[in-house]
């Protein structure tokens, strides 16, 4: 059948497999290596004998010029058509596993690299199949493929020899038929024949076997799907994500390096050297490789957009900025040259900045998404980027992605905004599209239980960039005591307190009951009361309490209330003083709502249930 950018039809499996031994069939350089197990081979091998499917391949035709992938042999091809460098006419993009252990195990003369099924330690073996055996439909198929070792002997454990199949005349001996020669059976039929002198009864059993069991193999199709040389890097990678069985699932980047590779350039080896720069930041530790290639391709269509205006004018065809998926495909090896150094810079920046925010460490980063169009945006400001008023407005921008929490979705499209709106806007040019989406919810604070809230991770941070001391040592939080101090969010009202006093958990489990606090601090807390454990804390810490209040407040908490053990006060006071710090850090007004919030039902959100944990 034939139909728009592929042909789906039907092929020999020995016609596949010749393609293979003359390298007219080869892989993807970014196909991951062959590693099915021994028993996954003999099953494989198995239906095939039964004629049974073993599921559709697909193909990709190669020549086309929007897609030029480095190739690489199959395991096992001839190291004489390895060395001629052979183009391939298709590459292998689904099937790898049954084609590869299908042509080691049927064609090469070589034992089959694979694995062992139950140690996974690398082994070598060859198959063959009992010929009386897989005659007889009583006996399971599986039971007749053998598979032995290298040197085709099989020993027990005391080291005795229990099969030897080590030479042809122990093959026909044993009637075991070798699979490796299901396609070239003519040579050893002969020396069976001779071997067994020509007798009558074992001449008709391997008739019988050839027909039934041999024919199998040589008549086996397989159903491919074939694209064609002109299908978009774009639809490749779709077919990856969305058909591929076996292995993980094709990244944008694994293509982009598979396409930069057919230019002799290295995409993975530079990307691993910058990941490492990278993670010496605790805030980039999760950053992804198709991260940053978003952050280029953003630079990269930024510069063919103002390039195009400033030769084209106002001209319909002006190309627009994205970081989309076939923008990301499109990358040259020039573009990943000329920006890849400064995009490193940019995220390191980004870095130090979050850093800045109070935001330490990957757990607790608001969308890892958002780091993005920072990166980008700081490699569009340069020097300016350094500047205390644009990082403000940066920092303004920044927490009204957070507190909108703009950065779960569509992300792509905001990205394009962002870049360009943002450098314009600390420059004196318009609001950014997300400064002016961006709004929050004072009932979204009753909901914020975990970290799978952006604006949960964002209210944590912004008490630590605001000053929030902590309530043994007075000392304000940097990065070296974040993490010297094992800062984390504790319970301002203890579980403990609050089950007892019969408060819903929803209610004190929420954002609104919780601040940073160091974890030697949270064991004097422990279990007591708001009024026990600061007592407790004054006089271990020698802390009056004038500056006992003062450190309080630097967490938006009412001493008062929380010395009386008053959480009803505690929580309308906390609400609205965290309502006030967000408003000041996205830069607008949070419309109140008038009924308070304890006396009304609360707003639920579906958010798992998990608890905060320790670094």
């Amino acid at each position: 059948m034939h139909t728009g950018n592929f042909d789906s039809t039907k092929i020999h499996l020995e016609e596949l497999l010749d393609d293979i031994y003359e390298g007219k069939l080869q892989l993807p350089d970014f196909q991951r290596d062959f590693v099915w197990d021994d028993e996954r081979i003999k099953n494989l091998l198995s239906s095939v004998s039964l004629s049974y499917p073993i599921g559709a391949i697909m193909l990709l035709e190669m020549g086309g010029e929007g897609i030029r992938f480095a190739p690489r042999p199959i395991l096992g091809t001839p190291e004489e058509i390895k060395a001629k460098k052979v183009e391939p006419e298709k590459i292998i993009l689904d099937g790898q596993q049954r084609l590869t252990a299908l042509y080691q195990a049927l064609k090469n003369r070589s034992p089959v690299e694979t694995k062992d099924t139950n140690t996974n330690s690398r082994i070598k073996r060859f198959y063959y199949i009992d010929i009386e055996k897989a005659l007889k439909p009583d006996n399971s198929r599986d039971q007749v493929i053998i598979s032995v070792p290298e040197d085709k002997k099989i020993k027990s454990f005391g080291g005795e020899i229990s099969l030897d199949v080590s030479t042809p005349e122990f093959e026909f001996e044993q009637g075991l038929f070798p699979l490796n020669r299901v396609f070239d059976l003519s040579e050893w039929r002969q020396g069976y024949n001779k071997f067994w002198n020509y007798e009558k009864e074992k001449i008709s059993l391997f008739d019988e076997f050839e027909s039934k069991i041999i024919k199998s193999f040589t008549q086996y199709e397989l159903p491919a799907i074939i694209l064609k040389k002109g299908t978009p890097k774009e639809a490749v990678c779709l077919v990856f994500e969305r058909v591929n069985t076996g292995g993980m699932a094709l990244t944008v980047f694994d293509l982009v390096t598979a396409s930069f590779a057919a230019e002799d350039y290295r995409l993975r080896d530079d990307w691993e050297k910058r990941k490492k720069n990278l993670e010496k930041h605790e805030v980039l530790k999760e950053l992804q490789s198709d991260d940053f290639l978003q952050a280029v391709t953003l630079l990269v269509t930024k510069k063919a957009r103002e390039e195009a205006v400033s030769t084209q004018g106002g001209s319909e065809n002006i190309p627009g900025i994205s970081c989309k998926r076939k923008d990301i495909l499109n990358l040259k090896v020039e573009d990943w040259k000329e920006w890849a150094e400064k995009v490193e810079n940019g995220f390191i920046d980004a870095a130090r900045f979050l850093n800045g925010q109070k935001i330490f460490y990957f757990r607790d980063l608001p969308y890892r998404t958002q780091l993005v169009p920072l990166a980008a945006i700081f490699v569009s400001l340069g020097k300016d980027g350094e500047k205390e008023g644009i990082r403000q407005k940066i920092a303004r921008w920044y927490w009204c992605g957070v507190f909108g929490e703009l950065y779960g979705s569509a992300i792509e499209t905001r990205f394009a905004h962002d870049l360009p709106e943002v450098v314009d806007w600390v420059k004196e040019g318009e609001e950014p599209l997300t400064v002016k989406e961006a709004n929050f919810q004072p009932q979204r604070l009753e909901t914020l239980r975990t970290r799978n809230s952006a604006a949960y991770k964002g209210i944590f941070a912004l008490l630590m960039r605001d000053g929030c001391r902590d309530f043994r040592t007075g000392e304000p939080i940097d990065l070296q005591t974040f993490f010297d101090e094992n800062i984390d969010i504790h319970h301002i009202f203890p579980e403990k307190w609050c089950n007892e006093k019969k408060l819903e958990k929803r209610v004190y489990n929420s954002i609104i009951n919780k601040t940073p606090v160091s974890a030697r601090t949270n064991r004097i807390i422990g279990e007591k009361s708001p009024s026990e454990y600061l007592a407790k804390l004054e006089k271990e810490a020698e802390i009056p309490p004038e500056r006992m209040d003062e450190i309080l407040r630097s967490h938006c908490i009412e001493p008062g209330f929380l010395r009386n053990d008053s959480f009803a006060d505690f929580y309308e006071a906390r609400r609205e003083a965290l309502l006030s710090k967000i408003e000041n850090a996205m830069g607008k007004r949070i419309t109140r709502e008038e009924k308070k919030i304890l006396e009304e039902p609360l707003l639920e959100t579906v958010e798992e249930e998990i608890p905060d944990y320790e670094i």
